[in-house]
This record gives structure tokens, C-alpha cells and sequence, in this order.
């Protein structure tokens, strides 16, 4: 996300909360859909590496392993941006003082390490006829709903999100900014049949984070040290990327996001999901996604 610089920019100019629109049955902030013909018309280049992930289930986790896997373990080369300049998020409109996601991008060299919210149908076709790699993850129903309804408390460009009770049964519905979860999931799970996609769980990163970071680097056609290996686990540590106002979104301008609300980065936890849920929700959950991914194959764990 770079500064956007032209004569009489009289500075950040405060976004108002967005409303929902629909594109091809899945809902994004209106602010994202006056740019969607942009967004589509992206132009990938055959050495992209693409991060996706539906929001909230860890993707500045993921992106931060990946840049230290770049950087080969060098944090100091991973510090000299904010995490959101180093991989721009190409659904992002330009917000003044900042360029859009795919301005930013084009302004790039290669190789490039891009993010994106995107569900697999509506990717810019461009990544799919350049053959870019993507690495997606993937984070259970239970704490990525309560990590998404922090979220929209602290951005200041979200939805409103109702009641927690109206927001979750709106987030099963797909009600949501991104759309539906469960066909997010799905949807890039079936990808990897057919495409250089490599599928992770926010649930095994957190039981053993070393066995998902060699995959990650095997992915990106790599080899790496043992030594350097344990350096990019630890740097990669939820404690460590808190701290890190490199990795913890703390840089970006309180009118985009409000940290004294809720932290950009709360709890990195797999189970937080049970202070928030009644033992009604947890179950009225569990049948919902029994439904909403039968036959797919997908499980995923709800507690470590």
C-alpha cells in the first residue's frame, strides 16, 4: 500500500463504514466493487506467487512466513516495509493517501508475493493462464467467525456487523464481505486438483509450525538450513509478529483501523471460538458445516 503523491492531495481523506454489494452472488464492500473491472483485469505474471486466504484466517500469518522464507530468515529485510507493502492485497481500493492493491502491484519487480480475499471462481483469470503458485489457508468456521467479527468492530471501512448472534448466522449465510466461508473453503480445495495450489490449515500451522513451513518452502522451490528454518519459527511466532509493528498493522492510519478497539492481531489461538459461542451456537454450527461441506473430504480441527 504506497503513498499516493499528486498536486493538491490535501491529505487522508476519513472512509465511511461501507455498505454490501453483490458481485456474482458473493458480497464485498461497495467501496471494493466501483473498482471491480480493475480488479478482473489484473495482470498476473508467470512468477507470482498469490497468498489467499478467506479474511481472517490467517493470512498475515502466512504472509510473514513467506516473506521470511524470501528473505531466507533475514527479519531486518522483511522490516524495511509494513507487511502490507511488501505483498500488496489486490482487492484494495485506493483509499487516499494510498494507491490501490493493483496499482501498488504494478509498480512492483518480480517476483512478486501478492494477497487476496478472492474466492476461486472470481480470481482474475490472469493467474490462472500464467500458472501462478498460490498458497492458501485455511482456518476452522468456529474461531475464523470470531476473529472476522473483532475485525469489522476495528476497520473502519466494514460493515456494521449487528448483534454477535445476527452476525454469525449472517457469516454461515455468506452474508458476509468475501461471501460464504464454507464455499471459500471448498471452493480452493477442489482448486488444488487442478492448479499449482498448495493447502494449508490455520490448525496445523499452529500444532506444528516447522512441518508447515518446509512445505511452504518446498512450495516455493526452495532449500533452506535447519538453522535458518528455526529462525523463521520463531520470528513467525504469534508473540513475535505481535511485537512486530513490521508484521502487526499498527503503522496503517488509525482512520483505516482502530486499534484501541480490538488489536489487529487478538489471540492467534485455535479454540478461542468457545468464550464467545453458547453451547446452542457451537452445535447449531457444527450442523451447519457438517451440511455445508459434505462429500468435499474437508475436516477441520476445532481445538488442539
Amino acid at each position: 500500500m504506497e503513498l499516493e503523491s499528486g498536486p493538491g492531495d490535501l491529505g487522508p481523506t476519513p472512509p465511511k463504514r461501507t455498505t454490501l454489494e453483490e458481485i456474482e452472488g458473493v458480497l464485498f464492500p461497495s467501496i471494493l466493487c466501483k473498482h471491480w473491472s480493475t480488479i478482473q483485469g489484473f495482470k498476473a505474471r508467470p512468477d507470482d506467487l498469490l497468498i489467499c486466504t478467506y479474511p481472517k484466517a490467517g493470512t498475515t500469518w502466512i504472509q510473514q512466513i513467506v516473506s521470511m522464507v524470501q528473505h531466507k530468515g533475514d527479519l531486518e529485510k522483511c522490516n524495511q516495509k509494513p507487511i502490507y507493502e511488501r505483498m500488496p492485497f489486490i482487492e484494495m481500493p485506493p483509499i487516499k493517501p494510498f494507491l490501490s492493491g493493483v496499482e501498488q502491484a504494478e509498480l512492483m519487480p518480480s517476483p512478486r508475493i501478492l494477497k487476496s480475499h478472492l474466492p476461486v471462481q472470481l480470481l482474475p483469470p490472469s493467474f490462472w493462464e500464467q500458472k501462478c503458485k498460490v498458497i492458501y489457508v485455511a482456518r476452522n468456521a468456529k474461531d475464523n467467525v470470531v476473529s472476522y467479527f473483532h475485525f469489522h468492530h476495528m476497520s473502519k471501512i466494514m460493515a456494521e456487523t449487528g448483534t454477535w448472534n445476527e452476525f454469525l448466522e449472517n457469516f454461515i449465510a455468506g452474508k458476509v464481505a468475501w461471501g460464504s466461508w464454507s464455499d471459500h473453503v471448498r471452493g480452493w480445495w477442489e482448486a488444488k486438483d487442478c492448479h499449482p495450489v498448495l493447502y494449508l490449515f490455520y490448525e496445523d500451522m499452529k500444532e506444528d509450525p516447522a512441518r508447515e513451513i518446509r512445505k511452504v518452502v518446498q512450495f516455493m522451490g526452495l532449500e533452506l538450513p535447519e538453522s535458518v528454518l528455526n529462525q523463521i519459527v520463531q520470528h513467525t511466532k504469534f508473540e513475535s509478529m505481535k511485537a512486530n509493528p513490521m508484521a502487526n498493522y499498527s503503522t496503517m492510519p488509525s482512520f483505516l483501523m482502530d486499534h484501541t478497539v480490538s488489536p489487529f492481531m487478538r489471540k492467534g489461538t485455535v479454540g478461542n471460538w468457545k468464550k464467545h459461542f453458547t453451547v446452542a451456537q457451537s452445535e447449531w454450527l457444527d450442523d451447519a458445516c457438517a451440511q455445508l461441506l459434505k462429500g468435499s473430504g474437508l475436516n477441520f480441527r476445532t481445538e488442539l
